[in-house]
């Protein structure tokens, strides 16, 4: 039996619980986490709170709601995920990924085939879930999508977001969530493949890794973009350095994103992480 099981978070007394974890994991004030109030008034009406309990304690939460994007035959509806949340003490359990294949158990069920939600590029962790593991893939670069927040994972930065997109009814993603392992694709396939490389640097007398100096014309049919595998450690240590990366990737992605690549994968290798992206026409 897993240490927590997975469950649907609709009453009342329950909110506090959810709020109580954003607090905790964001380290964020009482003005920038969801109240519970908005919380119900979204599950009532389409939305989607899910949680992680062991026992009676709260230990993971996602929420979502529906939303409206544009086709050139006209609105469609979709999913949007605003927040996925993990107890500290029960990270690396699986628990963020159970909570997301649940979402997609329960978007299916509404009819829905697209999830969207935002998260920060330099976030290695989160690109491996997000990219990696369930499949979604990504071509939009947000700048500064939140304004200026001040809670303890993005203050004194720009609070710049990829927005990717989950489609839930592909094979991509059927493979991603089912439970046959994928083949572990290291950095030499990618330079046996003759990929293009955009590798961070290391400069004399420097412990951290640089971002690169300039963004070259992209022309390779794959690219491999390096960020830093701890980012929010670094940021404690340098923030201009950790915001030297984030001005740095915003243009590489922006123009990446321009001329027609797009996210695909993501590699942790040699503790170094790169995004693996594709240009041109992708079978989902």
């Amino acid at each position: 039996m897993p240490e927590w099981i997975i469950r649907i978070i609709e009453k009342p007394e329950e909110m506090p619980a959810v709020e109580e974890l954003q607090r905790l994991v964001w380290a964020a004030p009482d003005i920038e986490i969801v109240p519970k109030d908005i919380m119900l008034a979204v599950v009532h009406n389409g939305g989607l709170v899910i949680g992680a309990y062991a026992g009676a304690d709260l230990v993971g939460v996602s929420f979502g709601f529906p939303g409206i994007y544009s086709t050139p035959d006209g609105p469609r509806l979709k999913h949007h995920s605003h927040l996925l949340a993990v107890h500290p003490d029960w990270c690396s359990k699986g628990i963020g990924f159970a909570l997301k294949r649940a979402q997609w158990q329960m978007v299916r069920k509404q009819g829905l085939d697209r999830v969207t939600w935002t998260y920060d590029p330099l976030l290695s962790r989160n690109a491996h879930l997000n990219i990696a593991r369930l499949g979604a893939v990504c071509s939009t670069y947000l700048r500064s999508e939140y304004g200026e927040m001040h809670d303890g994972l993005n203050a004194g930065l720009p609070t710049d977001r990829f927005q990717v997109d989950w489609w839930i009814n592909t094979q991509r993603v059927r493979r991603r969530l089912s439970r046959r392992s994928r083949p572990i694709l290291t950095i030499d396939h990618y330079r046996l493949a003759e990929a293009a490389f955009l590798e961070a640097r290391l400069e004399e007398g420097s412990v951290a890794a640089q971002p690169p100096q300039a963004v070259p014309a992209l022309t390779r049919h794959l690219l491999l973009i390096e960020i830093p595998s701890d980012f929010l450690a670094l940021k404690v240590a340098d923030l201009p350095l950790a915001r030297a990366w984030r001005f740095y990737s915003r243009a590489v992605f922006e123009d990446a994103f321009a001329t027609g690549y797009l996210v695909t994968d993501f590699v942790h290798d040699q503790d170094r992480s790169f995004y693996v992206l594709t240009h041109g026409e992708t079978t989902l």
